[in-house]
Formats: C-alpha cells, structure tokens, sequence
C-alpha cells in the first residue's frame, strides 16, 4: 500500500471539512472506516472515498448506454425480416455487433423508455386505425422521438394447407370444432387482432385456444404446421415459410423508434444506412409479406396525432 493512500485524523480531517474530534465521532457512530495502530487511528484513502460514495444521496442513475463499445441493442416486436437484416448487418460490419431482444412492440417502447436499448421496433395501430405507433410512443416516452419505417407488413390469420376446416375468415373462429392461438397482450399483433374479433362482435370467451398465448410470429406457425392448431394471428411471411395458407387482414406499417437524443449515434446511423444498401433491399424483396417502398424514410405525425 502506498503510504500516501495513507492518512492521519487531521488529513481525514481536511479531507471531509470538519473538525478533527468530528472524525471520532464518524468512526464511533456513522462507520467510517479506520484501524488503529499503536494508539493512534490510520484510514486508508480509498475506503473513506467508498464510504463517502455508500452515504451519497440522489445518486444519478448511470446511463446505461452511453458509451458505444460496439453493441447496437434492438428491442421490441419480432420480425423475419429483422432478423435477417440484423444477421446481414454482423455479416457487413466485423468489430460491430447488433442484437434483438423480442419484448413485443409495447415492451420496446417501454425498454427504450428506461433506456435499455438504442432502437424499438413497434407496429401499434392507433385508434383512427390510419396511423401507427405515434401516440403510443408519445405516452409512453413523454415525448415524440424519432420514426424511421423499416417496412409495410400483411398481416392476417395463418391457417393449415388447403384448408382443411374451411375457415373463410375471422368470423369462422367462433366455431366449436376451431381450436386457436393468440399472440400476448402487448404485441401489436394482439392489438390488431383484437379489433377485428371487436369489429366483428365475436365474444372472446367462445374462442377455443384465445388465452394460448405464442411468443413468436414463427412459432405461431409451427402450431398450426403440427396440426395440432387450425389458425392463429401472424403474418404472411410465416406462411410462406411454413408453406400454410393465409387470409389477409391488410398492411401494416412496422416502424423503428428511436429517441431524437441517440438518432445520431454512431451505432444507429450505421444500422440505418444499411436500409439503403442494394444487399439488403434485393433480401426483402426476396421474402413474401413486406413492402420496402418507405423503408428508411424518417416519418412525421399527423396533425391529429401531434396535437395530442
């Protein structure tokens, strides 16, 4: 041990501003750390620093990513596309890493809030059912952050190959011999296929399998692949994938947010520009179910939602 890192009452002493018979006092009653040695009380320098450190009130709550060492984290919906743009990124950039956590679009929005993570994917219909994810975000982050579209997705039902029951849409679920899954509370997916049992007035509680909740979109599939399910909300690309039959719902729009304060980090703009590149668009178009035509565009809210 250095002898400097060693030090006397009176240094302590100056060290915290008191007066010296003070120092005893904090030794006797509040802990302050110290041996004594031939009668006479030594403290070592960094011990008193952890102690100053352990009595600090209001401590500031670190930021969490602050310092870019590489990782660009993602979290929120899961996607078959993202999932190969993120693999396509690694592949692209060596001393670069980005990684995805599936939280649904909800929970991205809320880790992106506690600032876990540089960019949240989400595709949360709004009530005018026209936009997506602003008024959401709003709510949850307190403030309009930044939107960058990643793609247009088909959603709908997935249903077995050649449709064996007959389903010719939402309204056949509430048939008796139609066992289900659903997606959990949170996912907009959920969301989307909660307005259209609404739309149609169909009881919830008559749905076989409506509580039988599947974390991914490709599992979803994977049930229904098995036999064991005859139908299950999700998109077109799992379909596909899983060569099943599929009954449209529409597009939606399938959004990164990211808070205005990190757009410009390094990690992020270096995701971004990936949007742009040939080798990623000649992938997406590649995989049936996605529309790129906005993909990469900045988006704005609509008067309607920004007076919120």
């Amino acid at each position: 041990m250095d002898k400097k890192d060693l030090l006397n009452t009176h240094d302590v002493a100056e060290l915290l501003g008191i007066n010296d018979k003070i120092v005893y006092t904090l030794v006797s009653e509040k802990g302050l750390p110290a041996t004594k040695i031939t009668g006479k009380w030594l403290f070592q320098r960094s011990l008193i620093e952890k102690w100053l450190e352990s009595k600090t009130i209001n401590y500031p709550k670190p930021d969490r990513l602050s310092t870019y060492s590489g990782l660009l984290v993602i979290l929120g919906s899961n996607d078959i596309l993202l999932n190969k743009t993120i693999d396509l990124f690694n592949q692209l950039n060596p001393g670069h890493a980005a990684v995805f956590g599936n939280l649904g679009s909800l929970g991205g929005l809320t880790a992106l809030k506690q600032n876990l993570c540089h960019i949240a994917c989400s595709h949360l219909i709004e009530e005018n059912e026209r936009e997506y994810n602003f008024d959401f975000a709003l709510k949850k982050l307190g403030t309009m952050p930044a939107t960058v579209n990643f793609c247009k997705r088909e959603q709908g039902l997935i249903i077995q190959k050649k449709n064996p029951k007959n389903i010719s849409g939402i309204m056949d679920l509430a048939r008796k011999d139609i066992c289900i899954v659903n997606r959990p509370s949170g996912t907009g997916t959920r969301l989307l296929f909660d307005k259209q049992l609404q739309k149609s007035g169909i009881n919830t509680d008559l749905l076989n399998g409506y509580r039988n909740e599947i974390i991914r979109h490709i599992d979803v599939g994977i049930e229904i692949l098995s036999g064991r399910i005859d139908a299950g909300p999700g998109i077109r690309a799992v379909s596909e994938l899983l060569n099943l039959d599929f009954i449209s719902f529409g597009w939606e729009r399938f959004d990164f947010v990211i808070p205005k304060e990190r757009f410009f980090d390094r990690e992020v703009q270096l995701f971004l520009s990936l949007l742009h590149e040939d080798s990623f668009r000649k992938m997406a178009d590649s995989i049936e179910g996605y529309n790129i035509d906005m993909c990469g565009k900045t988006l704005f809210p609509n008067n309607e939602t920004a007076a919120q």
